[in-house]
C-alpha cells in the first residue's frame, strides 16, 4: 500500500512527486516500508548478493569509481577514505555515524525509520569490500522511533541470515552493534563519537595523531561513514558505478537527500540529483517547497545546516556543487537548507543558533568554551535592545579568537574579500567554535543595520577611567 500526502510520515509529497531518479528513497512511498518482507519485494539485500559474487577489491574500487562523496558534511569520497586503512593490521572496524543534530538536518533519521535494511545492507556491503571485521551502528540518543526500527531489522537480518555468521552462505561474517549516545551534538564528529563509543566522555581526539582510519575505536583502524553515505551502496552495487556516474555531475554524481525547513510554503526531505539542482529550483520549484511562505520574499538561507555561513537571493542560482558553494564561502554540509523570510528578526535568529552551539561545546576547547559563551552573551544583550554600538566589533573580535582571518569582516573590506572559501583556519580541535561565530558573523555582516537598530549609540568607559 502506498502513502498520501499528508499520510503518516511528514511531507510525503516531497518522496513521491515528480521523475527524478530516487536512489535512497524509493521505498518511503509504502507504509511497511521499514519491515524485511516490503524490502525483500524491492530488491533488498540483491546488491549485498552482487558483492558477494565478486572479490571484496572489486567492490572497493566499484565504489571508488562511482565517487560516492560523504554525505555527513566534509563530502570525502568513500572508496578513498576506505583506502586509508593501514595494511596488515587487524582487527579494523566500521563506525556509522547516526548522531543527526546538526540544526536543521533530519534526512538521515528518515532513512534509519522508514528504510532500516537499505542502512544494514550498505553496512554489510562496506564491511566486505574494506575488510572491517565489525560494525557499530551509532544513533543519536533522542531518535527512539530510529533506535526501535533499527533493533527489529536486525533481528529480521540476523534471523534470515543476512548478518552474522557465512552470510548468505559465504565464508564472510560479520556482526551488527546497536548503540545509541546520550544526546550530546559534538559526538556528531567522528572522533568525538568514538570516544562516545568506548564509553568515555564525548569529546574530540587530537588529528594527528587519531585520524580513525589509522587510530580509532579501541586504537585500531576504524572508517566511520554517515548513514546516507552507506545508503548509496545497496542502489550502486544493483546497478553499477557507470548508471550511478550518469546521475549528477562529474564531481558530484549521484543525488543527495536535503531537509528543507523554514520559510516555506512545503519544507521537507527531498531527494535531488547532486551538482544539479540548484538552491533556485529547491525553494521555487512546484515539484520541491513552491515558494516562500504567504508571499513573502526571500531574505536570506543557511545552505548547510546551522554552521554554515549564510547566503542572500543573489545566490540562489547556485547548484549543490561542493566547488562551487565552497569558494562562495559556505558550505553544503549536512544538506540542510533553513530558509528565512522579509518578515525574520535577524538578531535574533543568529542568537537562536549561537545559544545552541554555545551550549552544545565539550569545553575541552579554550576558544570554543569560553568564546561561543561570549558571543552568545553579548549577542543576547543587543538582543534585548541593551547592547552599545562597542559590542558589535567586540563580537568579530570574540569570532576571530576562535578562528582568525576565517571570516571576512569591516578590516579587510578594503581588500575586496567577500568571500572566504570553507573550510577554514580554526583555533580548536572540531568545528563546534566556529561554528557559534558563523551565524554572528553572517548577520553582521549581512544585516548590520538591523543590529545598529538595537542598539544604543554610546560606547561603554574603561573601567580604568572610572577608578580614576
Amino acid at each position: 500500500m502506498t502513502s498520501n500526502p499528508g499520510g503518516t510520515w511528514p511531507h510525503a509529497p516531497g518522496f513521491i512527486e515528480g521523475d527524478r531518479p530516487r536512489i535512497v528513497t524509493s521505498r518511503f512511498e509504502y507504509e511497511d516500508s521499514y519491515t524485511l518482507q516490503r524490502y525483500l519485494a524491492t530488491d533488498g539485500y540483491s546488491g549485498l548478493r552482487a558483492a558477494l559474487g565478486r572479490p571484496a577489491t572489486e567492490v572497493h574500487d566499484e565504489v571508488k569509481n562511482a565517487t560516492v562523496l560523504g554525505r555527513g558534511g566534509a563530502g570525502f569520497p568513500a572508496g578513498n577514505k576506505w583506502g586509508l586503512t593501514p595494511q596488515g593490521v587487524w582487527p579494523r572496524y566500521l563506525v556509522v555515524n547516526g548522531d543527526e543534530s546538526e540544526p536543521g538536518t533530519y534526512k538521515d533519521r528518515l532513512l534509519m525509520e522508514r528504510d532500516p535494511h537499505q542502512l544494514i545492507e550498505g553496512c554489510l556491503i562496506a564491511c566486505y569490500a574494506a575488510g572491517l571485521s565489525q560494525c557499530f551502528l551509532y544513533v543519536r540518543g533522542e531518535m527512539a522511533l530510529a533506535q526501535e526500527r533499527i533493533a527489529t531489522a536486525l533481528n529480521e537480518a540476523y534471523a534470515a541470515g543476512y548478518v552474522g555468521k557465512n552470510i548468505l552462505g559465504s565464508k564472510f561474517s560479520v556482526d551488527i552493534v546497536l548503540h545509541w549516545g546520550a544526546g550530546a551534538y559534538v559526538v556528531g564528529e567522528e572522533t568525538a563519537l568514538i570516544e562516545s563509543l568506548e564509553g568515555n566522555r564525548g569529546m574530540p581526539r587530537l588529528k594527528p595523531p587519531y585520524f580513525p582510519a589509522a587510530i580509532g575505536l579501541y586504537g585500531q583502524p576504524t572508517i566511520v561513514n554517515n548513514v546516507e553515505t552507506l545508503a548509496n551502496l545497496p542502489w550502486l552495487l544493483r546497478n553499477g558505478a557507470e548508471a550511478y556516474t550518469a546521475i549528477g555531475t562529474a564531481t558530484s554524481p549521484g543525488t543527495r537527500m536535503v531537509a528543507v525547513s523554514g520559510h516555506v510554503k512545503r519544507p521537507g526531505v527531498y531527494e535531488i540529483i547532486n551538482g544539479i539542482t540548484t538552491f533556485r529550483d529547491l525553494l521555487y520549484g512546484e515539484e520541491f517547497c513552491q515558494g516562500i511562505r504567504n508571499g513573502n520574499e526571500l531574505k536570506a538561507f543557511v545552505p548547510g545546516g546551522g554552521s554554515a555561513p549564510w547566503f542572500t537571493p543573489d545566490q540562489l542560482d547556485l547548484p549543490f556543487e561542493a566547488s562551487q558553494v565552497g569558494p562562495a564561502g559556505s558550505m553544503l554540509g549536512s544538506g540542510a537548507i533553513m530558509v528565512m523570510d522579509s518578515t525574520t528578526d535577524i538578531p535574533r535568529a543568529a542568537l537562536t543558533l549561537t545559544r545552541f552551539y554555545a551550549h552544545e561545546s565539550c569545553g575541552k576547547c579554550t576558544p570554543c568554551r569560553e568564546g561561543g559563551t561570549w558571543l552568545e552573551r553579548i549577542l543576547s544583550r543587543v538582543v534585548d535592545g541593551k547592547g552599545t554600538d562597542a559590542d558589535l566589533d567586540q563580537m568579530f573580535e570574540v569570532g576571530e579568537s576562535i578562528c582568525p582571518g576565517a571570516f571576512p569582516h569591516a578590516s579587510n573590506e578594503k581588500l575586496g574579500i567577500t568571500a572566504v572559501p570553507f573550510p577554514y583556519r580554526m583555533n580548536t580541535i572540531c568545528f563546534v567554535g566556529p561554528s557559534a561565530y558563523a551565524p554572528v558573523h553572517s548577520a553582521l555582516t549581512l544585516f548590520r543595520e538591523e543590529f545598529e537598530a538595537r542598539v544604543t549609540k554610546r560606547t561603554l568607559i574603561p573601567v580604568t577611567a572610572v577608578a580614576q
